[in-house]
Formats: C-alpha cells, structure tokens, sequence
C-alpha cells in the first residue's frame, strides 16, 4: 500500500520542476487586479486556450469572475521584484502604483513583459484549493529575444 506524502515533501518535489513565471491582471469591478503564478500551460491549439490556477481565495480570482476576461503578462529575467510585488498581499492598487503597466485590448498589460496574452474566461473548475481558469486567447503579444524570469527550487531564477 503507497503511503501518501505530506504537503511539504510534495512542495519540495514539485518545486524541481522549473517553471516560467507570470502575472495574471485583469480590469475587475473594483479596478486593476493582479497575481503572481507559476501555474500557467497552453491547453489547446484549436480553439487558442490557455489555463492559469488560481488560489480559491485569490482577490484576482474573483475580479477574473466579475471581468470575464484576463491576461498573462510573462515575465522577463529581470522582473522578480515585479514578480514578489505581485506575490504579496498588498492592496491591489498599491500593487499597480509600484509598476508601470498600460492597457492592451482593456486589459492591463505589464511593461517589459516578454509576452502577453489577452483572453476571455471560458471557464471555470474546481482545483482543490484552487480554482482552474480557462482562457480563450484572443490576442498575443512576444518579445523573441527576451529571456525569462523561472521558478525553481523555491526561488527566481535565470537560464543561463
């Protein structure tokens, strides 16, 4: 019979797998939101969709419902203060005071981002203690020389 692990020995095994960081914004009832993730994959090629986990108690999570549209805004190698202010639990327009941003298809965009996408919520599942949102991508911006901002091993850090 398997034994289940804990939490922490599946955070330490799971934190091995390295990953691209991102910002998840969207123009919400009460203004600009936004989040730090690392949970975002390409999910289908026909039609364009994208999926980004977000904790169930999440601010953002419930101006993503109330908006029904969101980006991903990828972030750069040299955006992990970026990266740790959206992470935090600041209010969210303390968060956007701190960066600067503009408006993409009404969407905030984060300046310097290697690449964004714009998108229209889909859908919504139950994750656990997390909620799985759906993005139909409905407009795409990349910056192709640009090197990423990775999560591993419980920090930022660069290829290279």
């Amino acid at each position: 019979m398997a034994v289940t692990p804990d939490p922490t020995s599946y955070r330490e095994a799971i934190g091995r797998f390295a990953t691209g960081v991102a910002v998840v914004t969207c123009d919400g009832p009460q203004g600009p939101s936004g989040l730090t993730t690392n949970a975002v994959s390409s999910l289908s090629l026909d039609p364009l969709l994208l999926l980004v986990c977000f904790d169930n108690t999440s601010r953002t999570l419930e101006a993503v419902r109330g908006a029904g549209r969101f980006a991903v805004n990828v972030l750069a190698a040299h955006q992990a203060d970026l990266a740790s202010v959206f992470a935090s639990k600041r209010e969210q327009h303390e968060k956007f005071a701190e960066v600067t941003h503009r408006v993409e298809h009404g969407l905030p965009v984060l300046d310097d981002a290697i690449a964004w996408f714009a998108c229209e919520l889909h859908d919504l599942l139950p994750g656990g203690d997390h909620t799985i949102g759906l993005g139909r991508v409905t407009a795409v911006h990349h910056e192709p020389q640009a090197a990423p901002l990775l999560w591993f091993g419980g920090g930022y850090r660069a290829i290279g």
